[in-house]
């Protein structure tokens, strides 16, 4: 891969950061005051809120931050190495803890639009999960495809 489609990849990485650290600033806040507005007798709804987005941006932005090094690899031609396939394997877990994260708070934007009677909610919630599965399945696929190359590719070396 040349140079000018890894510079594109990782802008298009730095670009997809962006807007879901601005969403992390001025959204998320937001958020989490009108769930607890909606529930004031659930004192500690506003922290839930808040812990299952934030929690869910932290593996988010690793992940990010894996593929910014996959993409370093592929730069330094060492793209059929271990470092890359722990690299696929972090954003594996990543994509899973995500998944992982919004499955347990589901209950919570359950409440949020019973409440708020706007089904569309879940239904955000539930493509997160499922983005997050696929994108899980995706690394992992990868990461075995690449396990297989690096051996082939030392069984040649061996072999030459």
């Amino acid at each position: 891969m040349n140079r000018g489609s890894t510079v594109f990849l990782k802008i298009a990485v730095i670009l997809i950061g962006i807007p879901i650290l601005a969403l992390c600033i001025f959204v998320v806040p937001n958020i989490a005051i009108y769930a607890g507005e909606l529930y004031p007798d659930i004192a500690f709804m506003e922290f839930l809120v808040l812990i299952v987005m934030y929690g869910a941006a932290i593996p988010f932005y690793y992940a990010l931050f894996q593929a910014f090094k996959l993409l370093s690899y592929i730069d330094k031609s060492i793209a059929f190495s271990k470092i890359s396939v722990n690299a696929l394997k972090d954003i594996k877990n990543c994509a899973i803890t995500i998944s992982i994260i919004y499955l347990a708070g589901l209950p919570l934007l359950y409440l949020i639009a019973e409440k708020d009677d706007a089904p569309g909610i879940i239904v955000l919630g539930l493509i997160i999960i499922f983005a997050s599965i696929v994108i899980a399945v995706f690394a992992a696929v990868l990461q075995k495809l690449l396990n297989e190359a690096i051996e082939i590719k030392s069984e040649n070396d061996l072999t030459v």
